[in-house]
């Protein structure tokens, strides 16, 4: 109740201050530094910019530095400021198109922008996004890829001219998580974690650098290190639904179910009212939505989730974006995997007939339903409109869990386990996933659930164990291991 209300409280004040002057809101997005060579009517609005940029709020802050271009028009930094909203490193994204309107608009040319600079240290900053954007000898021609690394390249020159300077760093070490295009490297996010150090230990109310370090311990092995960012980052920028959402993936890699509710329960309360004062429509098939229904599930708050989800199911009958149809179907996964409501796959359906990067967790989570129903027809039906997706390493692990089952059913048992263990194998040699498992059925897990089917109580009891140190405190392998208790020699 007491959480309930101070949640709740928090939620109005949010809603108060979004509704007052800019320097207000400027107190609730955290504390930094930046000094610069603008005009001084426009450096509220450039430091609310920088602020929203640390918080992933891009499109807030590229409104901010277009307001503070409005003020100054020869504010270099303003432009450098609004063409960075358009790299998103960590989700490895980037419009290079749109960014390069925007420095256009400073100057047509690398020089000219660079004469636009009022300072050497801005002509500096300015530099490294010609890096990034392909606009120097070096990058020029060169992949995304290739110029992530010479863009961290040029934010390390850039940090070891200025040391003193924290925006530096902050962003030399988010270009840094930013090479790991792989997944989660733990050298690459050790590295970065290393430099960000040094601005959280000399200010840990910037929104950077609490921001990015969660994002480097965003593994059930490093989370714990990242607890104290996390426990401040929602106190530190509550303007921002997206800090409020970070803080929840350590408490998730913890297992801490009551903090990742309601981490994005404001979260998604946040970015409605932000959403509601921008004439926007509210996000219910999306990032936030999908993290709270998957703490309720690992809480037990079924019902909870299933409210979530059917707003979501209410929002793809209509005209869904792609991303909505996506977080619908892993959202309909994890409902009816972590509830074992295997006939709930007829019952929560939408228009999939694409077989897209959208209708992956579709097509698998109804084979597997159907298989975990005796369906093998159905079931093979999904798993041919699964192969027909996109190829990527987790559809194969997918269509091997369901091959998997399929071929115990046809008493080969032992294939069927091999092709299980192909699943665990693969599926372990992903990086750790930074949230809910997006294969919903966790490989260890529904080999556990198998093999404790078969009676093999030791095996399945060493399936979930594997599985909770990748999923820390996950309730369907709780759940599993509770149900061999006494069984297994263990």
């Amino acid at each position: 109740m007491v959480e309930s209300m101070k949640h709740l409280l928090s939620t109005v004040l949010i809603l108060l201050f979004f509704s007052t002057h800019v320097e207000a809101q400027d107190n609730l997005l955290g504390k930094i530094e930046f000094p610069n060579s603008g005009a001084e009517s426009a450096q509220a609005d450039f430091i609310e910019g920088v602020k929203f940029l640390h918080n992933f709020e891009y499109a807030d802050a590229a409104r901010a530095f277009r307001r503070a271009q409005e003020e100054d028009p020869e504010f270099a930094m303003a432009y450098w400021g609004e063409a960075m909203t358009h790299n998103h490193p960590i989700w490895m994204e980037q419009d290079h198109d749109a960014a390069m309107e925007i420095l256009n608009r400073l100057g047509e040319t690398l020089e000219e922008r660079q004469d636009m600079a009022g300072t050497q240290r801005e002509k500096d900053y300015l530099m490294t996004l010609e890096t990034l954007y392909g606009n120097t000898p070096e990058s020029e021609g060169k992949s995304k890829e290739e110029r992530d690394f010479l863009y961290s390249d040029a934010m390390e020159e850039l940090h070891e001219m200025y040391p003193d300077d924290h925006e530096a760093t902050a962003f030399y070490g988010l270009s840094i998580l930013g090479t790991a295009h792989e997944g989660r490297d733990y050298a690459i996010y050790m590295r970065a974690a290393a430099e960000l150090f040094d601005v959280w230990n000399e200010n840990n109310e910037h929104p950077g650098a609490a921001h990015y370090l969660i994002h480097s311990f965003d593994d059930p092995v490093h989370a714990p290190l990242g607890l104290p960012m996390a426990k401040a980052y929602s106190e530190i920028a509550p303007s921002a639904a997206h800090a409020q959402h970070m803080t929840s993936h350590i408490f998730l890699a913890l297992g801490m179910w009551d903090d990742v509710i309601d981490a994005n329960i404001v979260a998604r309360d946040v970015q409605t009212s932000r959403q509601a004062e921008l004439d926007e429509q509210q996000t219910v098939c999306g990032h936030y939505p999908w993290w709270l229904q998957y703490g309720y599930l690992q809480d037990g708050q079924v019902a909870e989730a299933e409210q979530v989800l059917n707003t979501c199911s209410d929002r793809i009958s209509g005209e869904p974006t792609m991303r909505e149809k996506w977080h619908f179907a892993v959202m309909r996964g994890h409902q009816i995997v972590d509830t074992e409501s295997w006939s709930a796959a007829r019952e929560w359906t939408a228009d999939f007939s694409e077989p897209d990067w959208t209708s992956i967790n579709y097509y698998y989570v109804s084979g597997l339903a159907d298989a975990r129903m005796g369906d093998w027809q159905a079931a093979e039906t999904h798993l041919e409109q699964l192969r027909e997706t996109p190829d990527r390493p987790e559809r194969e692990i997918r269509i091997k869990q369901i091959e998997g089952l399929i071929k115990i059913e046809q008493n080969e048992t032992e294939a069927g386990i091999a092709l299980l263990k192909e699943a665990v194998s693969a599926e372990t040699d992903l990086p750790v996933d930074f949230g809910p498992p997006t294969i919903v059925k966790p490989s260890h897990e529904l080999l556990g659930d198998v093999l404790s089917d078969l009676g093999r109580y030791d095996e399945a009891l060493d399936a979930y164990d594997k599985q909770l140190v990748r999923t820390p405190d996950r309730r369907r392998s709780l759940i599993g291991k509770e149900r061999i208790s006494g069984m297994a020699a263990k």
